[in-house]
């Protein structure tokens, strides 16, 4: 049986699924002691909210300050363009410490899962009408633990300077996955779409801890790496 369960956590809409009930409980508390520790962190350090580029912090930050900042000098985005990744990669292992066999956190889009037994289907979500929530990734125990990040210059919470309608990003972990689709989307730039989605591309070979990426501008689609399998949902 796999329970789920919702929750508005300050400004992050979180879901959670898994097969253990009382897991669930134990991830959203760890979910809430870490963003109360990053929303102290922020009042007094004002600077690590805005940031646009990776910064140094004191190794006597919170531990999800830290996580931040390690994974956008990766990606080399601003810190905030990690958070909603880092909290959903926190559930999950909140999620696993429980022993969780099937175990999957969404944050804002952001997902973080695990399985090591049944599969999961992960719908992915574009401005693209005939592609939203119509595909999804199959996610199989080789696959866990798996990082799913997206980025849009049209729907994105998050700020973007690219063009691109939808990047998303298989990585490690969410937290780089999030942080990677941003920074391929803002390399997603130009008149010519095609030439666009492949410097898009060539930014995802170049990030490590990137499994593959598939980017979405104008009709026209690029994807590049190993990524889980992709599956007809819906209607």
């Amino acid at each position: 049986m796999i329970y789920e369960y919702g929750v508005l956590i300050g400004h992050s809409k979180i879901h959670i699924k898994s097969d253990k009930k009382e897991a669930i409980k134990e991830a959203v508390k760890e979910i809430k002691r870490h963003i109360k520790e990053l929303s102290r962190y922020v009042e007094e350090n004002p600077y690590f909210q805005y940031s646009l580029e990776p910064l140094d912090v004191s190794l006597r930050s919170p531990q999800i300050v830290l996580r931040m900042a390690e994974v956008s000098k990766v990606a080399n985005v601003g810190p905030m363009a990690v958070v909603a990744g880092a909290i959903a990669d926190f559930g999950l292992e909140a999620l696993l410490r429980m022993d969780a066999n099937i175990a999957l956190v969404e944050n804002g889009g952001e997902i973080s899962a695990y399985t090591n037994s049944d599969h999961v289907i992960v719908s992915i979500s574009t401005s693209e009408p005939k592609l939203s929530g119509k595909i999804g990734f199959l996610v199989t125990s080789s696959d866990s633990p798996i990082g799913i990040g997206t980025s849009s210059s049209k729907t994105s919470q998050t700020i973007s300077f690219g063009e691109a309608d939808s990047v998303t990003v298989i990585a490690d972990n969410a937290a780089l996955a999030d942080a990677a689709a941003t920074s391929i989307c803002n390399n997603v730039i130009g008149l010519d779409a095609e030439k666009s989605i492949s410097r898009g591309l060539e930014r995802a070979k170049s990030i490590r801890g990137v499994r593959g990426a598939i980017i979405v501008r104008d009709g026209r689609i690029g994807m590049i790496g190993k990524l889980p399998r992709i599956i007809k949902i819906g209607k």
